[in-house]
């Protein structure tokens, strides 16, 4: 079983204590850039074990009646169509996502802004939509000089332009889609607005990594540098920090580059700055509900591993160009783990050898680990979901759970009639064929049962996964990874 290494409990309560202080601190309002993912942070619960990937959402419910959402999206992303890579999204419809979300949970979203606003024809039509739909619609515009020209950026001809956010609750949080979209941009914008209208407001970041109170090479922070290393962060020690407070502190090197001018911003609107180095407009306490170190460890050198196997097939994919798996082999040599050290892999690729066709394994919670191989009817992690069911339920290894009276047909429907080159059962296809048999055999019904008990298990394949493979790997809760190769030489891969 998995060690808890995280207290999740405490973590609702101390974070949401801390932002409530921070509101006080200033006058009653507070602008909160909130970056990383709300509703579904599977990194930080992968990394510290116990961490639920709600777990920031239900903070904030707990703060509910003081919120309103605003939502930031980059108007040159709404243009070119950008992409989500782990919801396969474009980040216009994320915005709708997020907002449906955000309401599923009693929240009030106040309204979206379009940041770096250049009349975008796509721009221009998503205004439409939302406003038909009810919603408020601001726009920011690119400033000259940013962010360096503080005299420019700080004035009419920079935020001034802006158009003012209209808020009526004490915590605005700033979210987005994806990084870049100008949450942080927005927020000071509004308080240069806010100052002019006599509104005394403040700005704070919501943190979860790195984790500034724990070494600057401890295996969570290295964790979130190969999470990130498409964005070509690097943790470093916070020097401003350390100046102003004697005390160590880590932090990642965009904040601590623009620092020195958020700094002089702040003294353009307040007079003076709030904050002596960037980990003060942090609001972070994940490193004081750490209970157990080396679970944490252990867990966050499992998924610096990950990252690195989901590096290796974006570059084969044609996503990457090869510098974000360098980076990440490089972190996996400082958190003293290679690509040997997934078990599942080995097993995974001793099946290969024996069978001579792709195949895949699961270790599952317990450390047992079950593989399968490819054949006429199922595919490789198809097979070994069915064999871990197997296994979970104490159902013999030579049942049908699938008879192939049932697969066959399902199998002329996808060649015959829907025109795929591909006659073998994917694993959604897999699943409801089980769903079925389950209706009339109750060994059937007990492995469907064994389901939730994947969550969590370790997975790899010996070639990468089609597309719906993986996203049901992702639903079930099953960290999977592939070695960086296609099961055939084709060019084109679905």
């Amino acid at each position: 079983m998995t060690r808890i290494g995280f207290d999740n409990d405490k973590y609702i309560k101390e974070q949401s204590e801390q932002i409530r202080k921070r509101i006080s601190k200033f006058g009653g309002k507070l602008y909160l850039e909130f970056g990383g993912k709300l509703f579904d942070d599977y990194h930080a619960s992968r990394v510290l074990p116990g961490f639920k990937p709600d777990s920031k959402m239900k903070m904030l419910v707990k703060l509910k009646d003081q919120i309103e959402i605003v939502i930031a999206i980059n108007s040159a992303d709404i243009e070119k169509n950008k992409v989500r890579g782990d919801l396969g999204i474009t980040y216009d419809l994320d915005t709708l996502r997020l907002i449906d979300a955000f309401r599923d949970f009693g929240f009030m979203v106040g309204s979206v802004v379009l940041t770096r606003f250049a009349s975008q024809p796509a721009a221009e039509a998503f205004q439409n939509r939302l406003e038909a739909l009810g919603l408020k619609v601001y726009r920011h515009y690119p400033i000259s000089g940013y962010p360096t020209d503080i005299s420019t950026i700080v004035s009419s001809e920079g935020y001034g332009k802006n158009d003012y956010i209209e808020t009526s609750r004490s915590l605005v949080v700033v979210t987005a889609p994806g990084p870049g979209s100008g949450k942080m941009a927005t927020c000071l914008s509004q308080l240069y607005h806010d100052n002019l209208r006599g509104i005394k407001a403040g700005y704070a970041k919501f943190e979860t990594f790195p984790v500034w109170n724990l070494p600057l090479r401890h295996p969570v922070n290295l964790a979130y540098e190969a999470a990130t290393a498409d964005l070509k962060d690097v943790n470093v020690l916070d020097s401003y920090h350390i100046d102003a407070y004697g005390e160590l502190a880590v932090n990642y090197n965009r904040d601590m580059d623009v620092f020195p001018v958020l700094y002089s911003i702040f003294e353009r609107i307040y007079g003076e700055s709030p904050y002596k180095s960037p980990t003060d407009m942090g609001v972070n306490m994940a490193g004081h509900c750490i209970i157990d170190d080396e679970a944490v460890r252990a867990a966050s050198k499992d998924e610096i591993v990950r990252r690195y196997f989901i590096a290796k097939c974006n570059e084969k994919k044609g996503l990457s160009d090869g510098t974000e798996a360098m980076k990440i082999e490089l972190l996996m040599k400082a958190a003293g783990v290679d690509v040997n050290s997934r078990p599942a892999r080995a097993e995974a690729l001793e099946r290969e050898d024996v069978t001579g066709e792709p195949a895949a394994a699961i270790q599952l919670n317990d450390g047992r680990i079950i593989s399968g191989k490819t054949s006429h009817l199922l595919g490789a992690i198809s097979a070994t979901l069915i064999n871990a069911l197997k296994v979970l339920g104490n159902i013999e290894e030579d049942i049908h759970l699938i008879s192939p009276t049932i697969i066959e047909p399902v199998q002329d429907l996808k060649v015959n009639h829907l025109s795929s080159q591909n006659p073998r059962l994917h694993t959604d296809e897999v699943l409801v064929a089980l769903s079925i048999c389950a209706a009339t055999d109750p060994k059937a019904e007990k492995a469907i049962h064994q389901l939730s008990k994947l969550k969590g298990c370790e997975a790899h394949s010996t070639v990468i996964l089609s597309q719906v493979d993986e996203t049901i790997m992702k639903k079930l809760g099953i960290n999977i990874t592939c070695e960086p190769k296609y099961q055939s030489e084709k060019l084109f891969h679905k």
